[in-house]
C-alpha cells in the first residue's frame, strides 16, 4: 500500500477538480459525515474531526497495523473535508464506510449473522480489513486535491511497480502519465523529457488523469490481495498436513503401545547356527536355528515366539521420537537458508513444523521397509543401537522430502512483491 506520511498542503476552500456544482451529491459535509461519531472540537480544521482514539491495544501484530492505517485515512479524509467543503458526500461516506468495517476487523467483532460453529477467521478478518483500507484509500484519492494526489504520485507509480506485471495496461497508463508529469520511469526511459514540468500544470495532469490513476492504484491494490491469498493459501496447506502427519504418529504410536506385536521393529541376525531377536529396547537370549529335525516352519515359529517376548509396547515410541529428534536438528540447521519475509502468515514458521512429525514417520516407516528386507545387506541389525541409530538417520532423512517444499515456499513469497523485494530492473533511484 502506498505511503501517505507526506504533510497534506493547506488550502482551505480549494474545490476538487472533478467535482459539479449544483448536483444533489456535492453539499458541504462538515458536520453531515460524521453524523453518530463524537463531535469533538479541534481548532483550525474548519470540519468535523477525526476520532481522537486509535482504538485497541489488541492482540495481533496486523491487527494494531490495521488500527493505525484505519486512523490514518479518517484524519485524510476529515482534512479533505476541511478544506474542500463541497466534497462528493457518497465518496466521504464510503471513505468512513470501509475505515468502520477495518476497524471492526481489527477488534474481532461478532459475526453478522452470528454463527456459533465456524472455521478459524483470522484469514477472512485479515482480508476484511486489507480489502476496506484498499477500498478508502481509493475513495480518498478520488476526492483528494490535486497537489495531494502529485505528491503521492511516486508512492502510487512504485506500488504499482510492484504488484502489477510489466505489459499491463493500467501499470503502462500509469507509466505514460508519470513520463507527463516528469517522473522518472526506468520501464520506459525514452519518454523522459528534458525540461522540467511547471507545477501548475503537473496539477492539471493528475486532475485530468485521475481517473486512470486510481484505477492503476485500485488494480495493484487488488493484485497484492491476490498475492497474500496464495501465500495464505499454500500456509494452510502446510499447515493441514503437518496436522495429519501429527496425527498418523500419534495413531501409529497407540497402535504400538497397546499391541506392540503389531507393528515390531525387531530384527533376527542368524550366525553360525543360532540367532538373537533385537528390538529397540531389548533383545533375547541366543536360540538355536540348526537342531537337528528342525523344518523350516518350526525355525520361523521360533524366531516370532522370541519377537513376541523381546517386543516392548514403548519400541514404536522410541523410534518415533528419536525420528522426531534428528528432524528438529534438520529443521534448526535448515534456519540458515530462510530469508524471511515480511509478510504475516508464519510461512517459514510452518515449514519448520512440517518437520517434526514427518521425521517421526520416516523413521517408522524406513525400519519397517529394513525389516521387510527391502534394502540389500541391511535386513538383519545386530544390536538396539544400530536400531536407533538407523532410526536417527531415517528421521533426518525426511530433509530430502521437505527440502521440496521448503523450495516452493520461498517460491511463493517470492512471488508477493512487497517492499522488501523490489522486481528488477525496477529499482527505485
Amino acid at each position: 500500500m502506498p505511503d501517505h506520511t507526506q504533510t497534506a498542503p493547506a488550502e482551505n476552500g480549494q474545490a476538487h477538480p472533478t467535482s459539479r456544482p449544483g448536483t444533489p451529491a456535492d453539499v458541504d459535509i462538515g458536520s453531515a459525515a460524521t453524523s453518530g461519531r463524537p463531535q469533538q472540537t479541534s481548532p483550525g480544521l474548519g470540519g468535523a474531526p477525526p476520532e481522537l482514539s486509535v482504538r485497541g491495544p489488541v492482540a495481533a501484530a496486523w491487527r494494531e497495523g490495521t488500527l493505525t492505517r484505519a486512523q490514518e485515512l479518517d484524519s485524510l479524509c476529515s482534512w479533505v473535508i476541511a478544506n474542500q467543503p463541497l466534497t462528493n458526500a457518497s465518496l466521504v461516506h464510503g471513505v468512513r464506510t470501509h475505515i468502520e468495517a477495518a476497524r471492526q476487523a481489527a477488534s474481532v467483532a461478532a459475526l453478522n449473522p452470528k454463527r456459533y460453529l465456524h472455521l478459524p477467521r483470522n484469514g477472512s478478518l485479515r482480508e476484511r480489513a486489507m480489502s476496506n483500507l484498499d477500498a478508502a484509500e481509493a475513495h480518498l484519492l478520488n476526492i483528494a486535491p490535486a497537489e495531494y494526489l502529485l505528491g503521492q504520485m511516486p508512492s502510487l507509480l512504485q506500488d504499482v511497480r510492484r504488484h502489477l506485471v510489466p505489459g499491463d495496461a493500467r501499470r503502462e497508463e500509469l507509466g505514460r502519465i508519470a513520463g507527463r508529469i516528469g517522473l522518472n520511469d526506468p520501464d520506459h526511459p525514452q519518454m523522459q523529457i528534458a525540461a522540467p514540468v511547471p507545477y501548475e500544470e503537473r496539477k492539471r495532469i493528475v486532475a485530468q488523469e485521475r481517473v486512470q490513476i486510481v484505477a492503476a492504484v485500485r488494480a495493484a491494490s487488488s493484485a497484492s490481495l491476490r498475492e497474500q491469498v496464495r501465500v495464505r493459501s499454500f500456509r494452510n496447506v502446510v499447515v493441514a498436513t503437518t496436522v495429519v502427519m501429527s496425527l498418523l504418529a500419534i495413531a501409529l504410536a497407540i497402535i504400538g503401545f497397546r499391541n506392540a506385536i503389531l507393528l515390531p521393529l525387531c530384527f533376527a541376525p542368524e550366525e553360525a547356527g543360532s540367532a538373537v531377536v533385537v528390538c529397540p529396547t531389548q533383545q533375547s537370549a541366543p536360540f538355536s536355528t540348526a537342531q537337528a529335525g528342525t523344518t523350516p516352519s518350526q525355525t520361523s515359529r521360533d524366531i516370532d515366539n522370541a519377537v513376541e517376548e523381546t517386543v516392548r509396547p514403548w519400541d514404536l515410541l522410541l523410534v518415533e521420537v528419536i525420528g522426531l529428534a534428528a528432524a528438529t536438528v534438520a529443521a534448526a540447521a535448515a534456519i540458515r537458508k530462510i530469508r524471511g519475509s515480511s509478510e504475516r502468515y508464519g510461512v517459514p514458521l510452518a515449514l519448520a513444523a512440517l518437520k517434526l512429525p514427518t521425521g517421526a514417520v520416516t523413521a517408522f516407516l524406513g525400519l519397517l521397509l529394513m525389516r521387510g528386507q527391502f534394502v540389500p545387506g541391511l535386513s538383519a541389525l545386530d544390536t538396539s543401537a544400530q536400531i536407533l541409530a538407523w532410526a536417527l538417520v531415517f528421521g533426518y532423512a525426511q530433509q530430502l522430502f521437505t527440502r521440496l517444499v521448503d523450495q516452493q515456499g520461498q517460491t511463493v513469497l517470492n512471488s508477493v512483491r512487497g517492499a522488501s523485494k523490489v522486481p528488477a530492473g525496477n529499482t527505485p533511484t
